[in-house]
C-alpha cells in the first residue's frame, strides 16, 4: 500500500460517519463540524505532511497580527457574504471573529479587489473560516487589467499591485461556469499572488474548452513575472477534487509557479479535444493538477504530493508546453504517482507531458 494510500485510510476512518468518498457532487450533510469539505478537523489535512522544503521569506505568511478589519463581532450570524464582499473591496489585512468553532460562510456573490485601494490584501482565515461559493458563484476574483476594478497604471499587464494573499483559509463550491476564464474559486490577473497554508475543494470551471482552465486557481501577468507561491496547501481529496476542461487544480498561461510542500489529489481535467482542439471536438482535457501554458515561464514543484489525478487527454499530474522551448519544468523531494493521462503524455515520466527546454528537472522524486 501506497503512502498516499495509507493516508487516506487514515483520512476515511475519521470521517467513517459522513461517508468518505462521496461523489462531490453528491449530497452532503447539513452539519458544518462533520462536513469533510468545511471542517478543517474532519476533512483532508492542510499541505503534505511529508514535505520538508524550505519556504523563501517572500512565500512566507504575512503579519495579520493588526488587522485593517475584522469581519464579525464574535458571532457566527455577523460574519456575512456581505461583510466579506465589502472587505475585500477595501483591501487591507482582513481577519475573522466569527465564534470559536469552524465557521462557513457561503457567499451570494464574488468578492472582488479593487485595484485603487489599499493595495495590500491580506486574507487570513485563522485556520477555522471556509469561505464557499454554494456552488454558483466565484469566490475571489482581482484583476488589474478590468476596467470596472478601476485602471491604476498604463501597463495593467505588469504592475505591482495589487498584492494577494490567502492564507489559513478553506475554499469549496466555488463555480465559474459561466466566466470565461476559469478559475473556479480564485482568478487573479495581475499584481502579485501567493496561497499559504489554505485547502481547495470542490471547486470547478468550465467543463470544455481548450484554453479554460483552473479548477481551483487560474492566474495571468504576475508583476515581473515572479513566481505565484503555492505553499502548503492541499487541492483536492478523495471525492473532493476540483474540476475544470484544464488544469483540475492550477492553470495559467504564462505565469510561473512554485508549489511548495503541498498536496494535489483527486483533481479532473474534463474536457476533450485537447489544444489546439481537435476537429469535431470542444477542446481541452489536459492538467490532471496542473497546467501551465505559454512561452518563458517555470514551475517548480518542491515537497508535493500529487496522487490520482487524471485528464482525459494529456498530463494526468502536469501539463507543461513551452511553446517557444524557454520554459523549465522543476521536481523536486516530490511523489506523483497514480495519476493517468488516457490521452498522451512524454515518454519515461508517467503522468507528465511537458514541452521544454530540455528534460524535466528532477531530483530525489518518485514519478510513477
Amino acid at each position: 500500500m501506497s503512502r498516499f494510500n495509507r493516508y487516506w485510510c487514515a483520512v476515511c476512518l475519521a470521517v467513517a460517519l459522513i461517508g468518505c468518498g462521496e461523489s462531490p457532487h453528491g449530497s452532503v450533510s447539513a452539519d458544518p463540524p462533520t462536513d469533510p469539505r468545511t471542517d478543517p478537523n474532519q476533512g483532508p489535512p492542510t499541505g503534505n505532511g511529508d514535505g520538508t522544503c524550505d519556504v523563501p521569506p517572500e512565500a512566507q505568511e504575512e503579519d495579520a497580527s493588526d488587522p485593517d478589519t475584522v469581519i464579525g463581532d464574535g458571532t457566527p450570524g455577523s460574519c456575512t457574504s456581505g461583510a466579506f464582499v465589502e472587505a475585500v473591496a477595501r483591501g487591507g489585512v482582513i481577519t475573522f471573529d466569527c465564534g470559536p468553532d469552524p465557521i462557513v460562510i457561503t457567499l451570494d456573490r464574488t468578492a472582488k479587489v479593487f485595484n485603487d485601494q489599499n493595495p495590500d490584501i491580506v486574507i487570513d482565515g485563522g485556520g477555522k473560516v471556509t469561505l464557499s461559493g454554494g456552488g454558483g458563484v466565484r469566490i475571489l476574483y482581482q484583476n488589474t487589467c478590468d476596467e470596472q476594478q478601476v485602471w491604476t497604471t498604463s501597463h495593467c499587464n505588469d504592475q505591482d499591485h495589487p498584492r494577494l494573499t490567502v492564507q489559513n483559509l478553506t475554499f469549496v463550491d466555488g463555480n465559474a461556469k459561466s466566466e470565461e476564464e476559469g478559475g473556479g474559486a480564485i482568478f487573479v490577473r495581475g499584481g502579485r499572488f501567493k496561497v499559504i497554508n489554505s485547502r481547495f475543494l470542490n471547486n470547478v470551471c468550465h467543463d470544455v474548452g481548450p484554453d479554460v482552465g483552473g479548477g481551483a486557481i487560474r492566474v495571468f501577468d504576475q508583476h515581473q513575472d515572479r513566481p505565484v507561491y503555492v505553499v502548503n496547501s492541499t487541492f483536492g481529496g478523495e471525492g473532493l477534487g476540483n474540476v475544470c476542461s484544464n488544469g483540475g487544480a492550477l492553470s495559467s498561461i504564462g505565469v510561473s509557479y512554485t508549489v511548495i510542500n503541498s498536496a494535489l489529489t483527486h483533481n479532473e481535467a474534463i474536457g476533450y479535444g485537447a489544444n489546439p482542439q481537435r476537429s469535431g471536438t470542444p477542446g481541452g482535457g489536459s492538467g490532471g493538477a496542473i497546467y501551465n501554458d505559454g512561452n518563458t515561464f517555470t514551475l517548480t514543484v518542491c515537497g508535493t504530493l500529487i496522487a490520482n489525478n487524471t485528464a482525459n487527454e494529456g498530463g494526468g499530474a502536469i501539463f507543461f508546453v513551452s511553446n517557444d522551448r524557454t520554459g523549465t519544468l522543476i521536481i523536486e523531494d516530490s511523489v506523483l504517482e497514480n495519476n493517468p493521462s488516457d490521452g498522451f503524455e512524454t515518454e519515461g515520466y508517467p503522468g507528465i507531458f511537458v514541452l521544454a527546454n530540455g528534460d524535466p528537472q528532477i531530483t530525489n522524486s518518485v514519478i510513477q
